[in-house]
């Protein structure tokens, strides 16, 4: 075990770079372990991080010594980032970006990452490796060195990696090169996706990296300047608006949940799903928190992106619970078997097959989403119609069982948290029809919603254990059902939703740590494994605990959450045992939820809070 553990970095140990169609982690080590091109549902080119010995790499670090350490840090207000490496022989340094690509040329080669290394004190010796792994190592591939560096081609994409020194071949079809740079001396070099038979790049020149540095550096902090929060978490904020818009598809509008798949929820387990897809689930708190922040055009491009499915709709009217990013309905899931998963975590998955499923939840969701956009700009009549079409179909389906938000495979279930976004979806409706004098059947709505409404009170509810449960005729609680607060479904001191809290910081809370629901109580999900804590969930309570008049108590929680940050601000899907990552990494649900967690909170201790619905 303590060998496995050896070949693989903890998920926290991982920074992102990226360029607004795919994105490379980059660990502690100096190590891009993490790659997919040209989009981030792409074939990853560099897998390491599901299988170290085969997934592909490329690493740029100094000869280990006893002493070395390395740390790391985005240069303020972009996504810019910086290795550091020390030791008593020197300090050095690699600056890693991808540059933007501009409009004109987003669906185009090629995708660029750029790494510069730099002595600030001493001498340092390194050693590069880079050795990709085509399509999820499954594509063999040819090497070429040439005078400006090597060439990597495979059947479905080509790799060229430029640079000023001598380059060597490894036994495993990549590149090695070893060099020692004194205080003051850098090197810089650029890998770039190409075309069949192209070159190696130029490399490149002092002048043509400063500028490419320097317009990658102002286009970040050009637009962080767009952000309008201020308030006591400003810096973990703007971060988290950093990565939102890493996780921007930008040909689409569509942001992706995570840009990895199958990283475990506990190591060696098998709950490993593919999260490089956009969840409607994400819907309303996205457009929320962007809109919050002051991100209007990436807003627009997400409705944008969100209308476009609804003008998809089958004639049956439904909706998937997710989509790809370009829109695609099919997200087959199949299992990489040749893998061997994140420190032997297997299955590594791709696609995923919860898109077949029955999601009740997300008509609530989409029509969330839609409500808050108006409140920035009107909505179009056509997709009102399309609305009315969803409403039609949920009316006839709303009372029937489904996977719920937490996409069980173990059976569906009445699960409350689906009839309360259910709920939400008429709610909604029935506001902006009323807003706008939109043409509506308000009679059918108002006794459709007060009909979800009371039956979530009656049936929802739980006199033996006073409070609210996962779903209906079960005990079980789950961390869901603080979400009734946040949108409104009950009052901030309704004495239910008070009793429900205290029941899930009792069994489900551990000091800011919040567990989805209890597995050997809750339903079936069809997964034996255990699971971490989920970030979201821990961030929905400290808001729930503010919006109830406890706003310290609340900031006392999100202060402790916001601790498991790493080092460079991000959060995965879950937190471990010893406050371990776990999960797809980094994680867009968890900073949406940290995002609205610190605005309320914020709002909450200066005595303003916002009550209108989310």
């Amino acid at each position: 075990m303590l060998e496995l553990q050896a070949r693989y970095l903890p998920i926290e140990d991982y920074a992102i770079i990226g360029d607004l169609h795919t994105v490379a982690l980059v660990g502690k080590n100096g190590s891009i372990d993490w790659c997919c091109l040209p989009r981030f549902d792409a074939p990853s080119v560099f897998g390491a991080l599901l299988d170290a010995n085969k997934g592909g790499f490329f690493q740029i670090a100094p000869t280990p010594t006893n002493d070395l350490r390395s740390s790391q840090m985005y240069l303020p207000e972009t996504n810019v980032l910086l290795t550091r490496f020390l030791c008593v022989d020197g300090i050095g340094e690699i600056t890693d970006f991808m540059p933007i690509k501009d409009d004109d040329d987003s669906h185009t080669l090629p995708h660029h990452i750029i790494r510069s290394v730099e002595v600030a004190r001493g001498s340092m010796e390194f050693h590069l490796t880079c050795r990709p792994a085509f399509n999820y190592a499954q594509d063999e591939h040819d090497t070429h060195l040439t005078e400006q560096g090597a060439v990597f081609h495979s059947q479905g994409l080509h790799l060229g990696l430029s640079t000023n020194i001598a380059l060597y071949p490894d036994d495993q079809g990549g590149v090695q090169a070893h060099f020692v740079l004194h205080e003051g001396e850098s090197l810089h070099f650029m890998l770039e996706s190409t075309t069949a038979g192209a070159q190696a790049p130029d490399p490149l020149c002092e002048e043509g990296y400063q500028e490419m540095f320097h317009s990658t550096m102002t286009f970040w902090r050009q637009w962080l300047k767009k952000c309008q929060y201020r308030g006591r978490w400003r810096e973990y904020v703007e971060r988290s608006a950093l990565l939102l818009k890493l996780l921007t598809y930008a040909p689409t509008g569509a942001i992706v949940a995570a840009p990895t798949t199958s990283l475990p929820e506990t190591i060696g387990g098998t709950r490993n799903w593919d999260y490089r897809f956009t969840w409607l689930r994400d819907a309303a708190f996205s457009l929320y928190s962007l809109l919050t922040l002051g991100f209007t055009q990436e807003a627009e491009q997400f409705m944008n992106w969100l209308d476009e499915r609804c003008h998809e709709l089958p004639d049956c009217g439904s909706l998937q619970p997710m989509y790809g990013i370009d829109g695609e309905h099919n997200l087959s899931e199949k299992i990489l078997p040749h893998l061997e998963g994140y420190r032997a975590s297997a299955p590594v998955r791709i696609g995923n097959g919860a898109y077949t499923q029955m999601q009740l939840d997300v008509y609530g969701e989409m029509l969330d989403a839609i409500y808050i956009y108006n409140r920035h700009e009107d909505i179009s009549y056509d997709l009102w119609e399309h609305m009315r079409s969803l409403l039609h179909w949920l009316e006839d389906h709303w009372q029937e069982p489904d996977e719920g938000i937490w996409e069980v495979r173990g059976g569906s279930k009445h699960f409350v948290h689906s009839r309360l976004m259910s709920w939400v979806a008429f709610d909604r409706a029935l506001r902006l029809a009323r807003h706008r004098g939109l043409p509506a059947p308000y009679a059918e709505w108002m006794q459709t919603s007060t009909q979800i409404y009371q039956q979530i009170m009656e049936e929802g509810w739980s006199n033996k254990d006073q409070s609210f449960v996962q779903y209906y005729g079960g005990d079980a609680i789950d961390a869901s059902l603080l979400l009734m607060g946040l949108v409104k479904f009950t009052g901030a001191n309704e004495p239910r939703m008070l009793s429900t809290i205290r029941r899930i910081q009792r069994d489900l809370a551990k000091s800011a740590l919040v567990s989805r629901y209890d597995p050997q109580c809750a339903a079936s999900d069809g997964i034996e494994s255990t699971e971490g804590t989920f970030g979201a969930c821990s961030f929905w309570l400290a808001e729930n605990l503010a919006r109830s008049g406890c706003p310290r108590e609340g900031r006392l929680l999100l202060e402790k959450m916001l601790s498991f940050s790493n080092h460079v601000g991000l959060f995965a899907e879950e937190v471990g045992l010893v406050g371990e990552a776990l999960g797809n990494y980094p994680q867009a649900f968890t900073h949406l939820a940290m995002i609205t967690a610190c605005v309320n909170i914020d709002r909450a201790l200066d005595g303003n809070l916002d009550h209108s619905p989310l």
